[in-house]
């Protein structure tokens, strides 16, 4: 199993990389790519994945990710609007289908999961994106890593008994750190090229703790989905790991914090 996670955890590494390097185009049809095949797990559990439900949420997904690509995110109010009166219209028209659960279980699933996402795309884009978009990465799985080795070293207070007993509240704080000494390394290195901020390794540091705690509660919150609902995995289309939201539950949560800090501190 260790090696078959590892081959995975290299893979993704590699199209992760390739998708933010490359930028643009490429990474935005990826984006959107990652959108879907989340948003068809999430629907799954609520078995409306392959009916008229979902589609009318991957729609509305593409048409989120068209106001994005065009500069329209002003329109997103309206979008997502018009996106509830659909479902409400599909809802009613085959009445009785759907349940009201799974009604609101696609709204949420177009927010949680494409809407969130998009904001890696948007950070890329903005003022030094090129480069502070690499910190949801280090927010969200540089403090999963930094989090379990000090949680395996000296955790012994549990943060989460019940849903998470093996995360310990050693091992939160841990991550945090972590995650802001490797933006401060990250930002000394590369301070000339991030203009956004007056001091980049002060800053940097500021948005890869805040980014280290929310992406802590963003893992949590998609093992609680999954614990509610009596799932391992939310999928299996990444060997050893499951499936996209498994291993973005974090980044999911973490990149719309990130753009939201640039856009305070910047």
């Amino acid at each position: 199993m260790f090696w078959v996670r590892f081959r995975s955890s290299i893979l993704l590494m590699v199209i992760t990389i390739f998708l933010m390097v490359m930028g643009g185009n490429v990474l935005f049809a990826g984006l959107l790519l990652i959108s879907w095949m989340g948003m068809m797990e999430l629907y799954r559990i609520f078995d409306f994945h392959k009916t008229l439900l979902g589609a009318v949420g991957y729609l509305a997904a593409a048409g989120y990710y068209a106001m994005v690509y065009f500069g329209r995110t002003e329109l997103a109010l309206l979008g997502l609007t018009g996106f509830l009166i659909a479902l409400m219209a599909v809802y009613v028209l085959t009445f009785p289908k759907y349940k009201a659960d799974q009604v609101m279980a696609a709204f949420f699933g177009l927010f949680y999961v494409a809407v969130m996402i998009s904001f890696i795309y948007q950070v890329r884009i903005a003022e030094s994106g090129a480069y502070l978009v690499w910190l949801i990465f280090i927010c969200s799985w540089g403090c999963d890593t930094c989090a379990y080795c000090v949680g395996i070293l000296i955790g012994k207070h549990k943060m989460a008994p019940v849903l998470s007993p093996k995360k310990s509240v050693e091992g939160g704080i841990g991550g945090v750190v972590g995650a802001a000494l490797i933006g401060v390394i990250y930002a000394s290195i590369l301070r000339e090229h991030i203009t956004i901020f007056a001091n980049p390794v002060l800053f940097v540091a500021i948005l890869s703790a805040a980014g280290a705690v929310i992406s802590q509660i963003g893992d949590l919150a998609a093992s609680a989905i999954k614990r509610n609902y009596e799932i391992k995995d939310y999928g299996k289309l990444i060997p050893g790991h499951g499936g996209i939201l498994d291993r973005f539950d974090s980044v999911i949560i973490t990149a719309p914090i990130i753009f939201a800090l640039m856009q305070v501190f910047g």
